[in-house]
């Protein structure tokens, strides 16, 4: 599937939104950019790549850039998006782009939504896969998690069961229980993917 036009450049400017977010909280505490780096376990060129856009970060590096400023991964994203009163606005092809821990290639995840209040309440993300070669991790999180498949054919591994998922199929279930994709059968595949964050309830029903 080709990219839509713009889409390169929508998401260089969501990252240059979330690295002058992390350089202006930086230049607030008056810390050099080694100190942060060392703190959040990257190197000081990846942080500079990051304060200017030049770079999607990984979830993984916002939430230990976030821990190293002393704030919550949801701040240094409070400003993606176009917020109007109490709406919050991503264009097609605006969201960030992350990179989930353990997927390499062929893939994308593009944040839809960045919440501005203390504490995160979901999560909503559009999936792209297109590589079959790769092999995923179980993935765990706290929450529950909504996936619903808008176009490819997909195994997905639930602990111990496999469902088979084609458009318009959707699938809900705790996020502490290893999951992720099993086969990518049809590729490309598109999936939005929804984390609710908040107790866990005993079964999905």
């Amino acid at each position: 599937m080709a990219p839509m036009p713009g889409t390169a450049a929508c998401a260089f400017a969501s990252a240059a939104e979330l690295g002058r977010v992390a350089r202006r909280i930086r230049d607030s505490l008056g810390l050099t950019l080694a100190v942060v780096a060392t703190r959040a376990g990257i190197s000081a060129a990846m942080l500079s790549r990051l304060e200017t856009g030049r770079t999607s970060p990984s979830l993984e590096t916002i939430v230990s850039l976030a821990g190293a400023l002393g704030v919550r991964p949801s701040h240094l994203l409070q400003e993606i998006g176009i917020e109007g009163e109490d709406a919050q606005l991503v264009p097609a092809g605006q969201g960030l782009e992350v990179v989930r821990r353990g997927t390499k290639r062929g893939h994308t995840y593009h944040l839809l939504a960045a919440q501005r209040g203390p504490q995160k309440v979901f999560e909503p993300f559009l999936v792209t896969l297109t590589d079959k070669s790769e092999v995923f991790p179980g993935f765990e999180h706290p929450g529950t998690e909504f996936i619903h498949v808008l176009s490819g054919k997909i195994v997905y591994r639930l602990g111990q069961r496999s469902y088979h998922l084609r458009p318009g199929d959707s699938l809900t279930f705790r996020g502490d229980i290893a999951h992720g994709p099993e086969k990518l059968v049809k590729v490309p595949i598109r999936m939005l993917s929804i984390i609710i964050y908040g107790e866990l309830p005993d079964r999905v029903t």
